[in-house]
C-alpha cells in the first residue's frame, strides 16, 4: 500500500512536475540575493577599510561641516582646534575622487607635510612629499597598476606632478590612493582656504574619566569653540561619510531592484502551479484538507524556492566577490574574505521573499470551492 503523501512529499513532488519552470525561478531568485551579497559585501568592505584608515593614524574625531549642502570647512578652526585643553593634534585634509587615466580613477587625500597621518603609512621607496610642491605618493597597489615608480611623472587634471615615493597603507583605501600636498589639491580642486574635514588626536582621558566620557566632553567643546562644525568618532564616521553612504545606497538600491523581480518570478510560478493544480486541490479538499492546510502548502513550496535560490545567491555572490577582489578597479576597495554575517541576512531575505511572492496565490488556492475546483478541466 501506497504511505499517503506528507506536505514534503507533495511540495518535492510538485517542484519537480515542472523542473525547467523551477530551475529559472531558483535562478531568478539566486541572482537577485547573488546581487545583495555582492554589492552589500562591497560596500561594507568600503565601510571597514575607511574605518582601517582611522585606526591605523589614531584618529579619535572627525571635524565637520553640520549641513549637508555646505560640506566644506574654513582651514582656519585648525589654530582653534590646536589651542583647545583636550586636543593633542589637529590636522586639515582633503580627499576627492580624480580621473587618473580614462581607465583609472582613485581616491585623492591632500595632507600637510608634517601630518601626524603620514606616519601610519610605510615607504616603499622613496621619500615624502613637500607642501607647495607638484609632487604626489602613490599607494602600492595604484603604482602597480600605473607602472609608476618614483621620478616618474603624472598628469591630474592637466597639472603634472612628478612622483617622489611609493607607500603601503594600512587600508586598501590607501594602498589605492594618491597622496599630494594640501595646498595643491586645494589648487586643482578650487578649495583654497578650505578643507573636506580636520582629523583630530586627543591628549590622554585624565585619570578618573572613562574614554567614553572624555570623547564626549572633547566633542562638545570643539563644537562650542566652533559653531556650524560637529565632531564627530572615528567609528561614526567612517560608516556615515559620503562615500559610504553613497556605496550603501547603491547597493541596497540595485539590491532591491533585484529582489523585485526574483519576487515577481517566485509569484508567477506559484501562479501557473495553482492554476494546473485546480483540480488537484479540490481533490485535496475534497478528501478532507482544510484551507489553512492548503494555504501553508503552496506558502512550503514558496519559502523552498526561495530559500532554494538563497543558497545558490550566497555561491553566487561569493564568485562576484572574488571578482572584484581581482579587478583592478576594485581590488583595493574588496577583500577575497566573505562577509559570513551576510549569510543570516541573505537567507532571511530568501524566505521573506518567498512568503511575500506566494501568498496571493496560496490565499487564491486556499479559498478554490471543492466543487468548482473537481469541474476544472
Amino acid at each position: 500500500m501506497t504511505p499517503p503523501l506528507s506536505f514534503a512529499g507533495f511540495v518535492w513532488k510538485n517542484l519537480k512536475r515542472r523542473r525547467l519552470r523551477t530551475l529559472l525561478t531558483l535562478c531568478g531568485i539566486g541572482m537577485a540575493i547573488g546581487a545583495f551579497v555582492g554589492l552589500v559585501g562591497f560596500s561594507r568592505a568600503f565601510e571597514e577599510g575607511w574605518m582601517r584608515i582611522y585606526s591605523s593614524s589614531g584618529i579619535d574625531i572627525a571635524v565637520i561641516r553640520k549641513t549637508f549642502l555646505n560640506t566644506s570647512v574654513d582651514e582656519s578652526a585648525e589654530a582653534k582646534l590646536k589651542g583647545l585643553p583636550t586636543v593633542a593634534q589637529a590636522v586639515p585634509v582633503i580627499y576627492n575622487v580624480m580621473d587618473l587615466t580614462p581607465e583609472v580613477n582613485a581616491l585623492v587625500y591632500g595632507w600637510q607635510a608634517d601630518s601626524f597621518e603620514l606616519q601610519s603609512l610605510t615607504l616603499l621607496s622613496g621619500r615624502p612629499f613637500r607642501d607647495g610642491q607638484p609632487e604626489i605618493m602613490l599607494g602600492d597597489l595604484l603604482a602597480e597598476d600605473l607602472n609608476k615608480k618614483p621620478g616618474d611623472t603624472l598628469e591630474i587634471q592637466g597639472t603634472p606632478f612628478t612622483v617622489v615615493a611609493i607607500y603601503h597603507g594600512g587600508s586598501g583605501l590607501e594602498a589605492g590612493a594618491v597622496i599630494m600636498p594640501l595646498d595643491e589639491l586645494q589648487q586643482l580642486s578650487s578649495m583654497q582656504g578650505k578643507v573636506s574635514t580636520f582629523h583630530v588626536r586627543l591628549r590622554p582621558a585624565p585619570a578618573g574619566e572613562s574614554p567614553g566620557k572624555y570623547l564626549k566632553r572633547a566633542q562638545a567643546q570643539i563644537e562650542a569653540a566652533l559653531p556650524g562644525l560637529r565632531a564627530v568618532p572615528a567609528a561614526e564616521r567612517a560608516n556615515n561619510n559620503q562615500f559610504v553612504r553613497l556605496a550603501h545606497a547603491s547597493a541596497w538600491g540595485t539590491s532591491l531592484i533585484a529582489l523585485l523581480i526574483g519576487i515577481l518570478g517566485i509569484a508567477n510560478t506559484m501562479a501557473m502551479s495553482v492554476f494546473e493544480r485546480t483540480r488537484e486541490i479540490g481533490i485535496l479538499r475534497a478528501l478532507g484538507w482544510k484551507r489553512r492546510q492548503v494555504l501553508i502548502l503552496i506558502q512550503l513550496e514558496a519559502v523552498v524556492l526561495g530559500l532554494g535560490g538563497g543558497f545558490l545567491g550566497i555561491a553566487i555572490g561569493w564568485c562576484a566577490l572574488h571578482i572584484l577582489a581581482a579587478l583592478p578597479q576594485t581590488a583595493s576597495i574588496v577583500s577575497t574574505s566573505f562577509p559570513w554575517q551576510l549569510l543570516p541576512e541573505a537567507l532571511g531575505i530568501a524566505i521573506l521573499a518567498g512568503l511575500t511572492a506566494g501568498a496571493l496565490p496560496a490565499w487564491r488556492g486556499a479559498r478554490l470551492s471543492p466543487v468548482e475546483a473537481l469541474r476544472h478541466d
